[in-house]
């Protein structure tokens, strides 16, 4: 079985600020419906994601407008474009968030979501085991698929 890597749900041409932008020109970024996070990059390494939810707590916590770096998230968990879609989510659930920055030999790749990761990973993973063979044909001449209990 292949198994997706993050290199193919990567979105490339992600949206990336500075730590010095300020906040509102980054709240006018994440207006557009297609940018659902920011990437903070200072001189090319990843430093911190701002997503809307950085902005309505600044909003409802204070007056005060400062600059991104006042409001990203950091540290920043990153992936790989190696990994697999799997392993993003793992480590998304694991760390609790819904972006990663791709990040390869320190150069930032894109980013990944857990939108894009949607339609790889099941919401649940179902494990069938059988007790029986699947298919049987009983005495009566009918075919039926059994599952033991």
């Amino acid at each position: 079985m292949i198994e997706t890597t993050v290199e193919a749900v990567t979105t490339p041409t992600a949206r990336t600020i500075t730590p010095e932008t300020p906040v509102t020109e980054a709240a006018e970024r994440l207006r557009a419906p297609d940018v659902s996070a920011l990437v903070v990059l200072d001189s090319e390494t990843v430093v911190g994601v701002v997503t809307e939810g950085d902005i309505v707590a600044l909003v409802a916590e204070t007056d005060e407008r400062p600059s991104v770096r006042a409001i990203m998230s950091a540290p920043v968990t990153t992936i790989p474009s190696g990994a697999t879609v799997f392993e993003a989510a793992e480590r998304m659930r694991s760390v609790g968030v819904k972006h990663l920055p791709v990040v390869d030999d320190g150069v930032y790749r894109g980013l990944v979501s857990a939108s894009s990761l949607a339609p790889y990973c099941s919401r649940h993973n179902v494990a069938v085991d059988w007790a029986d063979d699947p298919l049987r044909v009983d005495g009566s001449g009918s075919t039926g698929v059994t599952a033991g209990d």
